[in-house]
């Protein structure tokens, strides 16, 4: 079991939430990216490389000159300065797309969404310990509940669905590895379900 969960905490990765995203909407919802289906599969490889590659290759050093213990990062004292800096690489993603990919206007908004909860995961990291995983998952969450109206064959209802359930998955495997305690855990759902819901609220 032990095994199991620390494979579900690292495929649903928080660093992967903007991944993840891009190619469930842009599986099942194409319009909505305003991009060719041929297109998905290299604007998901460019937003892995923004959002997870290069946070993780500075985690990396970070580990390497001894700033970080672990990967882990079990400690809230010892993750205010990597979220610092993730907070700024998303900020700066998300600036770039709104430049470079103007175009895309839907992405653009999701993208800002995206960061503004990697924002909000720092900022409340200066108080308390939150679990991110559940922020990231219930973020998702929030974000694709708003996206359901927008179908109207219900194309994005078992996504949705499966992605519940696996925000569900993912926080019990957090429980279970003692990662996070309930309260940690709750007050990441919450913060995450609420950024995603109404920041889509807001700009769409």
């Amino acid at each position: 079991m032990k095994t199991a969960a620390k494979i579900i905490s690292y495929v649903f990765h928080p660093l992967l939430f903007a991944t993840y995203l891009v190619l469930v909407v842009g599986w099942f919802m194409p319009r909505f990216l305003l991009l060719p289906p041929t297109a998905i599969l290299t604007f998901a490889a460019l937003v892995f490389v923004m959002t997870f590659v290069l946070p993780v290759a500075n985690l990396l050093m970070f580990k390497a000159f001894g700033t970080l213990s672990s990967l882990q990062m079990e400690t809230r004292q010892e993750r205010l300065i990597p979220f610092t800096l993730i907070t700024i690489i998303y900020a700066v993603v998300a600036t770039m797309f709104f430049y470079k990919v103007s175009g895309n206007v839907n992405f653009n908004k999701v993208m800002f969404i995206v960061a503004s909860l990697v924002f909000v995961a720092t900022v409340a990291t200066f108080f308390l310990k939150i679990s991110v995983h559940s922020l990231a998952m219930c973020g998702a969450l929030g974000i694709m509940i708003p996206l359901n109206k927008a179908m109207d064959d219900g194309a994005l209802l078992w996504p949705t669905l499966v992605l519940l359930t696996l925000a569900g998955l993912v926080m019990s495997s957090r429980l279970y590895l003692n990662a996070h305690t309930p309260r940690e855990v709750l007050f990441g759902a919450v913060i995450g379900f609420a950024g995603g819901f109404f920041g889509m609220l807001l700009l769409f």
